[in-house]
């Protein structure tokens, strides 16, 4: 096997979704902590201050305790390479989330044992299903009261259409909560909770009937374990690697993340059964990872991840062939070629020089602005990679330094924060003050808490009258001009230069819509090179 195709073969580039607070940061950490790449989990007391997660590295995070920007994190395991991608669980960040998923190519969705599916899983699964990404379930937090796992499988069936393929099974919960027996392996897997960084024994079993059960177990335990699994195997389907590959199946792993209970299990069957780097849709071809010739997308902007050096990193996802430091890669909306000296990879904020990288791994390149969301970088072949969207605030409002002698620190800031894709910014034509749009309110406090905190410029949000925005295009320049002239007094533009429309109701917005009908009003917009 050349070299190339057995790096993609050991490759695993996922994503973790969930509702806020399923337990999703609590298992980055313990992926992390199984694969090596942290000695400690976050969430263990250390010298009298609690340590805060590894990927949960931005202030405002460790302030308040949510994921409110999407981490990169490498590590390995057995040979296989990992890409973890942990995305914000809060729902006023879910841009940042979807774009996040144009990155991956398979996911693991965790559940909350005592809740079940929520509002936040079952959007970002339709984000998966709509990008055909195939799905491992975890169901967190057994060491609780739990919801009967049967309810569970059929919660996901129902709910999410989605046939449900148990890879294990609990034994009791909460205070009785024993441990789970694995069925794709035959064996007992016992909770220690003595050590939460350390995984429980692991009993060889040659099937239910083995008298290794009964020696480990109570009796009530292993009868009722008996009767559950024979039922499972009656009534689930087994799993099956093509019908998960395809969506239509998921292997249901059940666990507790907190005592690293059923972690490694996860881990495992993500390495055997979760796809390798897949064929990436450009606008004009299919792109696959075996390709000897470089080529990756941005799919995410992050300013002052290290705050002593005020810097900017590009998030790349490569696409095919070798990466190599120092090399030379076409930036196709410019046309330039950029030297790309030191590119790292990334454990949360912790970060290595990348000698080399290959097709699913994800790269920071430092950027001084010429690098945007959406941008590919090639060997030399204008590929422009679609699917990363854009989408048209929900709440705008005006903002402004409290210092007036500060205005041209925030406009600096401001732009910062629009490549990132963090919020929306607009420029009005009239009067050239700032409005800033997003998709959920938490985002004006996180982003004046950033502002202040990474750029020295307090603010204050205003309200505004305005009620959404929308990207204005059409077929022909010369119409597009008149609309602007006619509406000079409803325009921005965006961080690009894009003319947007600013309504003030929905009244206003039809009423424009009507009336210039060879004008296009774009709510989602497509975040491309062009």
């Amino acid at each position: 096997m050349r070299a190339l195709e057995q790096a993609i073969a050991g490759r695993r580039t996922f994503a973790i979704i969930s509702h806020p607070d399923a337990g999703k940061t609590t298992l980055t950490e313990k992926l992390l902590l199984f694969g090596g790449a942290i000695q400690l989990a976050g969430a263990v007391k250390a010298r009298g201050d609690q340590r805060r997660a590894h990927s949960d590295w931005m202030k405002v995070e460790q302030e308040r305790g949510i994921s409110v920007t999407a981490s990169a994190m490498t590590f390995e395991l057995d040979g296989c390479t990992f890409n973890l991608l942990d995305t914000p669980g809060h729902q006023d960040f879910s841009e940042d989330t979807y774009r996040t998923l144009t990155a991956v190519d398979s996911a693991i969705m965790v559940l909350d044992g005592a809740k079940g599916i929520e509002a936040q899983t079952r959007k970002l699964f339709e984000v998966c299903r709509l990008r055909d990404i195939p799905i491992i379930t975890f169901v967190n937090k057994l060491d609780r009261d739990a919801r009967d796992p049967f309810d569970l499988l059929d919660e996901v069936e129902q709910t999410l259409a989605l046939e449900a393929a148990p890879a294990s099974w609990p034994i009791g919960m909460g205070r009785d909560f024993l441990g789970c027996y694995d069925l794709l392996h035959e064996r007992l897997l016992l909770l220690d909770r003595a050590d939460k960084n350390v995984r429980g024994e692991a009993v060889e079993c040659r099937g239910l009937d083995d008298p290794a059960l009964d020696a480990r177990l109570p009796e009530h335990a292993v009868a009722t374990l008996r009767e559950q699994v024979n039922l499972v195997r009656g009534v689930c389907p087994p799993f099956d690697r093509r019908a998960f590959l395809e969506g239509h199946r998921t292997p249901v792993y059940f666990g507790s993340a907190l005592n690293s209970f059923g972690v490694r299990e996860l881990l495992l069957g993500l390495a055997a059964f979760a796809p390798p780097p897949r064929p990436q849709r450009a606008r004009e071809r299919l792109v696959a990872p075996t390709e000897e010739a470089f080529s990756a997308f941005v799919f995410k902007i992050q300013a002052n991840m290290d705050p002593k050096h005020r810097d900017r990193i590009a998030f790349v996802r490569v696409c095919s062939g070798r990466f190599t430091r120092g090399m030379k890669a076409l930036h196709v909306r410019s046309g330039k070629v950029l030297t790309l000296h030191n590119p790292v990879m990334f454990l949360a904020q912790e970060r290595e020089v990348a000698e080399e990288a290959f097709p699913g791994d994800i790269l920071g390149i430092p950027n001084h602005g010429n690098l945007r969301i959406g941008d590919s970088l090639t060997a030399g072949e204008p590929l422009h990679f679609v699917g990363i969207p854009s989408f048209a605030p929900e709440l705008l409002q005006r903002v402004r330094a409290r210092d007036p002698m500060r205005s041209k620190h925030l406009g600096r800031a401001l732009e910062q924060i629009a490549e990132e894709g963090a919020a929306r910014v607009f420029k009005a034509r009239l009067g050239g003050h700032w409005i800033v749009g997003v998709v959920g309110a938490l985002q004006f406090e996180v982003l004046a808490d950033r502002i202040r905190t990474e750029y020295d410029v307090p603010v204050i949000f205003e309200a505004t009258s305005l009620m959404t925005a929308r990207w204005i295009e059409a077929d022909d320049p010369r119409r597009l001009e008149r609309f602007l002239d006619a509406n000079e007094a409803a325009l921005a533009e965006d961080h690009t230069g894009a003319p947007v429309f600013l309504a003030r109701n929905s009244w206003h917005l039809d009423k424009a819509v009507e009336e210039w009908p060879d004008v296009r009003f774009l709510a989602t917009r497509e975040t491309l090179a062009s």
